[in-house]
């Protein structure tokens, strides 16, 4: 009787860190974070040193609650991805590209009427990490180690 495992180092990796993908999307979220609370700061700094003649930015109500509520989506992708069936797999691969994609041209869009700094920070804290987290999700996916979970 051999001691070994019958799978490979990899899948044996894939199986034995279940919170992977989580951790992944998570960093992606706290990516954005990041990226929305550096664009408040440059937004501050500009308005500061313009002496408050930049025009300031007012939102609606609404428009607030829309913008917490899309910020906040980023815990249902790291929520759907700890659940770990194959079905939240998927789910958490749509909606965290589908995440990482909007949140990457609106921070691009942003950077080129801001500056390129706003423009380079949403690659580095968006895009960097949203990559990862879909390769590994989809590796996840793919991979054999994927293939015993229910759902």
């Amino acid at each position: 009787m051999s001691l070994h495992s019958p799978l490979s180092r990899p899948q044996a990796l894939a199986t034995n860190n279940p919170n992977k993908m989580a951790l992944f999307w998570l960093t992606t979220a706290v990516g954005a974070v990041l990226f929305v609370t550096f664009q408040l700061f440059f937004y501050v700094n500009d308005w500061v040193r313009a002496e408050g003649a930049t025009p300031a930015i007012t939102f609606e109500p609404d428009v607030l609650w829309v913008f917490c509520a899309f910020y906040g989506s980023w815990i249902v992708t790291v929520l759907l991805a700890l659940i770990g069936t194959r079905r939240a797999q998927w789910a958490a691969l749509i909606l965290g590209t589908a995440m990482v994609v909007l949140n990457t041209f609106g921070g691009i869009a942003d950077g080129l009427r801001d500056g390129w700094y706003i423009a380079f920070s949403a690659v580095f804290f968006i895009t960097l990490p949203g990559v990862f987290a879909i390769a590994n999700t989809w590796r996840g996916l793919k991979s054999q180690g994927a293939s015993h979970v229910d759902g």
